[in-house]
């Protein structure tokens, strides 16, 4: 057991509890996957990450990131966190405003302006689904925009539109069923979202990990993005921002920017606790 250096820092604002938090272990280094997962487990957020020395030569630093209950290859608002919490503790420095992360999915590409932070989705794949339980736990009467599509950006996510925004800000769902439905195909979670003139709304909902809710989710919304360009919705050169969290009392913003096919996902950051962990 020692001291290790925390952070634990809200995503996607610059309200402090308005975003996303993630816990940062600061000093990862000779914890066991076990010990890892234990304190990830603790800590109850939707992710807490660890940081370590990178084993990539072109990498600044290496995380893992964990949910209450698994580790995932990546997640978007812990790399953005992490990343913040990372500049901030001095253990790397952005080169002409670049920042290289090393995680299971490789290696992520960060931007670093004073507008926030930013990730290049490290790589999307969609496929359709036929099944009618991959979206019949969203309720009877809830109409879809086209059919859902399973999104591979690292976590896997069930993706649909609905058609209006106040039938997903008001969603009556069924996680039980969901969750049977997502277990059994080996996705992360499911991630909804409703277009209003230039709103875009998004919700995500991960409960067999242990996640009712995430307040606002940077892989979800990396998702999404894909599916809506795969749609024809949007095309490189585009963007916009989505919200996310009131349903669960935040305020989250989500920067989506499209460069041809690279899908950018970005936002503001804030740290709220700092100190040390005894692990």
């Amino acid at each position: 057991m020692r001291k290790r250096r925390f952070a634990q820092v809200d995503v996607f604002t610059a309200v402090p509890l308005k975003g996303n938090p993630v816990a940062v272990v600061l000093d990862g280094e000779g914890l066991s996957d076990a010990e890892m997962q234990a304190f990830a487990n603790w800590t109850n957020l939707s992710e807490t990450t660890f940081v370590l020395p990178a084993t990539h030569p072109a990498a600044d630093y290496r995380v893992r990131i964990f949910t209450p209950k698994a580790e995932l290859p990546f997640a978007g608002h812990p790399t953005l966190g992490t990343a913040h919490a990372v500049l901030e503790a001095g253990l790397a420095r952005a080169t002409d405003g670049r920042l290289v992360q090393q995680c299971a999915v490789g290696l992520v590409d960060l931007a670093v302006g004073e507008g926030g932070l930013s990730f290049r989705l490290p790589r999307y794949a969609l496929s359709d689904l036929t099944d009618p339980e991959a979206t019949a736990w969203i309720g009877e009467g809830v109409e879809l925009v086209g059919g859902a599509s399973a999104v591979d950006v690292g976590p896997v996510w069930l993706i649909a539109q609905l058609a209006d925004v106040s039938a997903l800000e008001n969603l009556a769902h069924d996680p039980a069923r969901l969750t049977r439905y997502y277990e059994a195909t080996g996705m992360t979670g499911a991630t909804l979202f409703a277009v209003e003139g230039e709103r875009v709304v998004v919700r995500s909902f991960a409960p067999g990990d242990g996640i009712p809710e995430d307040p606002v989710c940077g892989s979800g919304n990396g998702a999404a993005a894909a599916f809506r360009l795969a749609a024809g919705q949007v095309r490189g050169g585009d963007g916009y921002v989505a919200s996310q969290g009131r349903q669960v009392g935040r305020d989250g913003f989500v920067q989506v920017r499209f460069e041809g096919a690279d899908i950018h996902i970005g936002g503001q950051c804030v740290t709220c606790i700092e100190g040390v962990v005894t692990l």
